[in-house]
């Protein structure tokens, strides 16, 4: 039985992996770690949650973010990133710019690329330096 929640795929199989696939996937990642980090931050209440976690799951919020962590970026997370912010997307939802959106999309992209590689760790530090801007500001 494959285990999904610490998949193991060689270095060829996850480059062969579309960025809108490797986004789709860091979507994913990045909604269970905001969860989490609500969850674990006292954020327990049903619609109190929601709000929050729709608020930190939107493209200018994970634009914002990515802003946050580029500098901390080793030069294959960048070239994965920037593989990501140059995906072909065909909609932009109306509460982002294009630049927001693209750079949501890399962010996603990076996410799920790392999350594929099993480097949890690494996506946990990233995860931390993007929330410091969020603990700050309560």
């Amino acid at each position: 039985m494959e285990n999904y929640f610490a998949l193991h795929m060689s270095d060829d199989d996850i480059r062969a992996i579309s960025s809108i696939g490797l986004a789709h996937l860091g979507d994913a990642v990045y909604e269970l770690l905001v969860r989490a980090y609500l969850c674990s931050h006292g954020k327990a209440t049903g619609k109190g949650l929601h709000r929050a976690a729709v608020e930190l799951v939107k493209a200018p919020a994970q634009a914002k973010r990515a802003d946050i962590i580029l500098p901390l970026l080793t030069d294959e997370e960048l070239a994965v990133f920037k593989r990501g912010r140059n995906a072909h997307v065909n909609t932009i939802p109306h509460n982002a710019s294009r630049s927001d959106y693209l750079k949501a999309t890399a962010l996603e992209c990076l996410l799920g690329y790392l999350y594929l590689q099993g480097a949890t760790q690494r996506i946990n530090e990233l995860f931390d330096a993007m929330m410091e801007v969020t603990r700050d500001a309560t």
